[in-house]
């Protein structure tokens, strides 16, 4: 075998390795993924699939951040604490915004809704509340350097791993939304409504959770401060 088919075949490997890495991570079912059923029940396919594009986009943008080492200069606790807080209040807002809105429901059918709002709200919302959480890069960099202490990793096996990662968003999202499309017509209204205020209350209780979580660790941080100076 010669030296490029064979670095070949070790790219193919580790494209695999990484597509499915991110395929078992998919699992993880979080908010974004009820966000993009509740639109793909209450508008179109297309609605849906270009949500799932969105959500892609930011995944690959945060792989190559990761993958660049900014994941380092996050770890830092204070950064860490402010856009945790920012990204709670945006979950927050967007469950607050999707019940209310189920109100407005109560006598709308699904094509007005549809038509009420465009694909590229659809996009925009989904970009918005995924790139909410920038400290998912400090995962992926978490993820990353697992992964390059398990299989040393060069830097371009590195790359070709985590656009298979970013891969399996699409993949996992993509096929989700079209197996959901294919028995939308079968949903009642009544469940999409029910739906609609489900992921709502998801997305507050998910942002409290988190901001409550963010909180203790502010305040322990704190009262652990002046203990150091009082050692010092």
């Amino acid at each position: 075998m010669t030296p490029f088919l064979e670095e070949d075949v070790i790219l193919v490997k580790v494209f695999l390795k990484g597509l499915t890495t991110g395929l078992i991570l998919q699992i993880a079912i979080g908010p974004i993924f009820f966000y993009l059923v509740n639109i793909t029940l209450q508008k179109t396919l297309m609605d849906g699939l270009f949500a799932v594009f969105a959500v892609t986009i930011v995944d690959y943008l945060y792989i190559l951040l990761a993958i660049a080492g900014v994941g380092k200069i996050l770890e830092k606790e204070k950064t860490k604490e402010i856009l945790g807080l920012v990204s709670s209040v945006i979950l927050i807002l967007f469950g607050l915004y999707m019940a209310i809105s189920t109100a407005n429901m109560i006598n709308t059918d699904l094509t007005m809704i549809s038509q009420s709002q465009t694909i590229f709200t659809s996009f925009i919302s989904a970009f918005i509340l995924t790139i909410s959480s920038p400290l998912t890069i400090v995962f992926w960099t978490g993820v990353f350097a697992a992964k390059s202490i398990e299989y040393s990793f060069t830097k371009k096996q590195l790359l070709v791993f985590g656009l298979s990662a970013g891969l399996a968003t699409l993949l996992f999202l993509g096929s989700s939304i079209l197996v959901l499309t294919v028995f939308k017509t079968s949903i009642p209204l009544t469940v999409v409504r029910a739906a609609n205020l489900v992921v709502g209350l998801v997305l507050i209780l998910y942002g409290i959770i988190r901001a409550i979580k963010i909180s203790r660790m502010v305040a322990a941080s704190i009262i652990s401060t002046p203990e150091k100076n009082e050692c010092g």
